[in-house]
Order: C-alpha cells, then structure tokens, then sequence
C-alpha cells in the first residue's frame, strides 16, 4: 500500500468511525505502528483529524463540508479517472471554466498540458497551472478564497463570470439528486457555480460516486443543468438511473 493509498484510508476511517488507535490502524493497513504514528502526525499537521493519545480522531462535524485537506484524500483513483473522462471530452482551443474542489483539481492537472483557455476557481488549481509553463492559457478571475478551501467567491468572482463566456464549464458539486439537483455546502459557493453554468455553451459535471444520493445545504440547480455527468463506479445505480430518467446523459468511469 503506497503512503497516499495509506493516509486516504486512515483519513476515511477516522472520519466514518470518529477515531481510532493507533493499533487498529496499523491492523487494518498492514503497517507499524510507528508508521502509523509518523501518518497521523503529518495528516494532523494538514489538519485532516486531531491527534490524540495513542491514536486520532475527527475534526468533522456531523452534517459539516469536509474539509479540503480530507478530501483530497479521498477516492484519489476515480477522481483521476473522472478527470481523464472530462479532458477526453475537452478538444483543443476550447476556452474552459474549472470549478473548485478536488475533483476539478485534478482536470486542472491535466488541463495545464493541453493548448487551451483555462479559468479556474480556485487558488489550488491557479497555482497547479500556473507552476507548469504549457500551451495552456491560464485567466484568473477575482474574488475571495474561502478559508480552508480555496476556492474563490464574491462580487468580484461573480463579475468575471458575467464578463466572460466559455465553451465549456466543469462544475463539481457536493451532492448530486435528480429530485434535488445540485447542491453545495456553501451559499457563496452555490452561487458562484450558477453563474459558471450561465456563462457556458456546455455544462460537464465531475461528481465522484459518494455525492450521487447526497443533497447538502445550498441548492445550485437541476441535475438537468448538466449535459454530461462524469462518475465513477461507486455511483448508486438507482440514482445513476434516475438522473438518466430525468435526461441528464451519465457516464461512469
């Protein structure tokens, strides 16, 4: 088990569970408990769990967004491969809105190789294209990141959208329903995605299998917003086929 495979599955088990020692940790990944120790010690300096006495615990509350440093670790293979999914639908010269969260980071990843016209939403991803001297045009928008997250809101980045029209808008979300549509944790944040949806020819959602089913706080819009939804296997296939009903086109991946 590689050491990103590793903290993704003590991160997973420490969120789901609310804790666990030291012991229990290292019997489920194979690895020492000195291992496991120097692991929690560096996933709390990323503050993804509180360190505690011979083992760690949660941060999270319940109902509360998980934050970035946690879900970076998470389902790391199919967000890849959802990032693949969204590029290969991506032709050359396209101008391309990117959304914020861990997902779209890794669209960036690859976007930051290919000669087209990228806007990200987010510090993160800003900073990933910008490091990597392309053929990819990099615009940034204005705004302010949110705490902890990155990802960039108010007048100024609502003012960038309105200015500008895409080709193609990569929107993530937090939950994802056919009843419910879109929604997302934060009001801010949910605005900001409808109006990179508004500043599009074509809307590609990028939703790991674990919000499918999921509503959360702010609502964005209908699922139908979505012209293509890009998933991974993990998807429930009752919901895959209710946002298939409702005539959003799903791909699994």
């Amino acid at each position: 088990m590689s050491n990103a495979d590793r903290h993704g599955l003590i991160a997973k088990v420490v969120r789901d569970a609310g804790g666990a020692t030291v012991q229990e940790l290292a019997e489920l990944t194979g690895a020492s408990e000195m291992t496991i120790r120097r692991d929690l010690d560096t996933l709390a300096a990323q503050g993804v769990l509180e360190r505690v006495r011979g083992g760690a615990r949660t941060l999270l509350l319940r109902g509360e967004e998980p934050p970035f440093a946690l879900r970076a670790h998470e389902a790391i293979d199919a967000k890849r491969r959802i990032a693949a999914e969204i590029s290969a639908r991506i032709t050359d010269g396209e101008s391309v809105l990117l959304d914020s969260g861990t997902t779209c980071l890794e669209v960036a990843r690859l976007l930051r190789e290919r000669p087209v016209t990228v806007m990200p939403l987010s510090l993160q991803a800003i900073h990933l294209v910008a490091e990597a001297p392309g053929p990819a045009t990099l615009v940034v928008p204005g705004g302010q990141p949110r705490a902890g997250e990155g990802a960039l809101t108010g007048p100024l980045t609502l003012a960038s959208l309105a200015a500008l029209r895409f080709d193609t808008a990569v929107i993530g979300c937090c939950g994802l329903t056919a009843a419910d549509g879109l929604t997302a944790y934060d009001l801010d944040d949910a605005a900001v995605k409808k109006a990179g949806i508004a500043s599009a020819r074509r809307v590609l959602g990028a939703a790991d299998g674990s919000k499918l089913g999921r509503t959360a706080y702010a609502h964005v819009g209908a699922a139908t917003l979505l012209h293509t939804l890009v998933t991974d296997t993990t998807a429930a296939a009752e919901e895959v086929t209710a946002l298939e009903d409702g005539g959003t086109v799903v791909r699994t991946v």
